[in-house]
């Protein structure tokens, strides 16, 4: 599976950004997906994640009601919808996703990565 991560960019504090995953090279409602983020100078965290029909979902607290995550398996993509964006969601957001049913919010459960796109809000 190969990971395409988009979307990212310069926004200031109380905007929105979409960002996309496109999926190629196996079929995409088989994994279970996830988006992490990675801060400079901190270590990878968990964001949200999704199943592989999308009926559930799960998300860090601090993204919680701001994030909204969400699949469109006939596209092969997945989606990060973040609103009210503040200073400390800058980071490099990374798509993921994972086989088998592990530990959604463990970065080592994931099997496939993206590239990463970097968000960066200023205040």
């Amino acid at each position: 599976v190969q990971l395409q991560a988009s979307g990212g960019g310069l926004v200031q504090a109380g905007d929105s950004l979409r960002l996309s995953c496109v999926s190629s090279g196996r079929t995409f409602s088989d994994y279970r997906m996830g988006w992490f983020r990675q801060a400079p100078g901190k270590e990878r965290e968990f964001v949200a994640s999704i199943s592989r029909s999308g009926a559930n979902t799960r998300y860090a607290d601090s993204v919680k009601g701001r994030f909204t995550i969400s699949r469109d398996n006939a596209r092969n993509t997945m989606y990060l919808q973040m609103n009210s964006l503040k200073p400390e969601d800058t980071a490099v957001y990374y798509c993921a996703g994972r086989a088998t049913y592990s530990s959604d919010t463990n970065p080592s459960s994931y099997d496939y990565w993206g590239q990463g796109t970097l968000v960066t809000v200023s205040s």
